[in-house]
This record gives structure tokens, sequence and C-alpha cells, in this order.
């Protein structure tokens, strides 16, 4: 693996390669002040990002921190892309840098594929348009096999906004690569066309899905999707496809619920189900062990692109 630009094709053997790691990292971050061996030092890690982002772009830095590499941040509203720049020739200069690795955040599908063409650097996919987001997903299943102890077999639900959706797109791949069943949940008018050919069962609607399930991740309604004609209205598709506490209860058995930020709080899940980090109830809110999660994966990402690439 010379890049990581999506986890479409991805053996298990890769893939738990990645987890693996990032487990025993996972335990590194659990001391107060956590000490690892800095095995990228003298390596320079580009974040490129041409869109906004929090828990992705600090995750990947504070991770580069961890193993001993240095930062360069790059946003294009503050760069020469306002001049009419283009990417090609934004990575080129980058590479002339001597930069050792990019990680991309793009709006345009398929841009991190396109810059691994062009670069003989790594090239980390921090999501690009509406193809893939390969360590959110990473991060996910790191997430749900410290919570059930394993991957094969479980059922896992993805609610929301499928169509639009690189998160749920690199979490059906490297789910069912490992052998978890997945459906999705979605109205129709949110769901690809024929994607029951990924082999995910689809349900339309979201108590027959929560009885099915035995983990939910809550996908983000992106806001513009409203006036795009895809739902009549924010309060309808809340009422329908909102994940409550009320609509929880109902399953009397306890769900871990994952989301992967930022969340619209009381549209695709209510505040008590975002923020219920442990039982009583029917839910347990995995977000904070998300997070976390996300800088060991981005370690594990880091060092083994990074320490074998020479």
């Amino acid at each position: 693996m010379k890049h990581l630009t999506g986890l479409y094709g991805l053996p298990a053997s890769t893939l738990l390669d990645i987890l693996n790691l990032a487990s025993s990292y996972r335990e590194g971050l659990k001391a107060e002040n956590p000490s690892f061996d800095p095995v990228l030092v003298n390596r320079r890690v580009a974040l490129v990002f041409f869109e906004n982002s929090t828990r992705t772009r600090f995750s990947f830095e504070i991770a580069a921190r961890h193993l001993g590499a240095g930062t360069l941040s790059f946003s294009a509203s503050a760069s020469s892309v306002t001049k009419g720049e283009t990417l090609s020739d934004t990575i080129r200069n980058l590479e002339a840098m001597k930069v050792d690795a990019f990680i991309l955040r793009h709006p345009s599908s398929c841009s991190a594929e396109f810059v691994a063409s062009i670069t003989d650097r790594p090239v980390i996919n921090a999501g690009d348009g509406t193809h893939e987001h390969p360590t959110q997903a990473l991060l996910d299943i790191l997430t749900l096999r410290e919570y059930f102890g394993r991957i094969e077999g479980v059922k896992i639900m993805i609610l929301g906004d499928i169509l639009h959706s690189r998160v749920a797109r690199s979490n059906i791949f490297g789910l069912r690569t490992l052998g978890a069943e997945i459906a999705v949940c979605a109205p129709a008018t949110l769901l690809p066309c024929r994607i029951d050919h990924l082999g995910v069962k689809v349900f339309t609607g979201i108590d027959e899905a929560l009885a099915w399930a035995d983990a939910a991740i809550v996908l983000r309604l992106q806001l513009e999707r409203a006036t795009g004609g895809y739902i009549p209205s924010l309060e309808e598709y809340s009422a329908s496809y909102g994940l409550t506490d009320e609509k929880l209860d109902r399953l009397k058995r306890l769900l871990p619920v994952l989301h992967p930020g930022p969340i619209n709080r009381e549209i695709e899940i209510s505040n008590l189900v975002a923020d219920r980090i442990q039982p009583p109830g029917y839910s347990s809110s995995m977000l904070m062990e998300q997070v976390t999660n996300g800088v060991a994966v981005r370690m594990a990402v880091l060092h083994r692109l990074l320490s074998k690439h020479s």
C-alpha cells in the first residue's frame, strides 16, 4: 500500500494491519501524557485541505506530531489557489519543497487518486467529494471492534444521507470486507440507485432498521439538501429519520451509536442520544471514543505509509 485513497478493494489483511497498529496506539493514548517512538522524525507532512475541517485536520496533525513528523498546513482560501493555481501545480510546488506525504481533502470526487497519479509521495485521502473518506471509516471500524470485540457478523445500520456520503461508502467497503452485515436507512431520495448491488440491506423505515441493527452510524444531514428537493423539510426529516431516545426506547435493548460529526443536533440525532455516554437507557454514544480513535487510526496510517516510503 503506497497510498490510502480509499478502502474499496483493500484486502482484509491490510485493514487488520492498520487496525491492530491503531489499537496499540489507542492504548498509548490513554496515558495522561502519552509518549510514542518518533518513527517519523524529520518527515514533513502537508495537510492540503480545500474544505473546512476540525476533527480530521487536527487529528492528523496530532497524529503526525506524536510520531515525530512536522506538519505544513495548507488552506485553499489563503493560498495561490485564489489566484488560479491548479491542484496539480499546488502539489508539484509542495513536492519541490521536499514534503514527504500529502493528506488531501478536496470537494471533487477521486481528487486523491488524481494526486496519487502525479506524485511519488504517499497520498492519504481525508475526504474527496462524495467518493470516500477512508480514515473516518477505519476509526468507525476500530470503535465498533473495541465495543463488540469483533467485526465479523455484527449488523451495522447506516442512517441518513447515503446518496452524498463519502463516509457511508468507505464504511460499506471496509465493514463488508471484514465480514460485517450492513444495512442503510434513508428516504428513497437520499439513497443511491442500485445501492443494494453493494451487498447491503435497504430500509426506508427507521423502526425496522433499528430492530435489525446491532449498532447505528448516523450521518450528518447536509442542510442544503432541504432546499434541493431531496426532503420535504428539516422538520419532517427529523420526525421520520432523526435518531431520538423515544425511537431507541422502543427497542428495549442497548444500541451503540456513532456519528462522524459535525452533528446537526435535534435534526439527525437528538441531544440526549448524542451526549449519553453511559446507560441507563437504550443508547450509548460512541462519539468521543471515535474522536480519540481517529488520532490512533491516523497514527497507524501515517506510520505504515511513511515508515516504508523512501
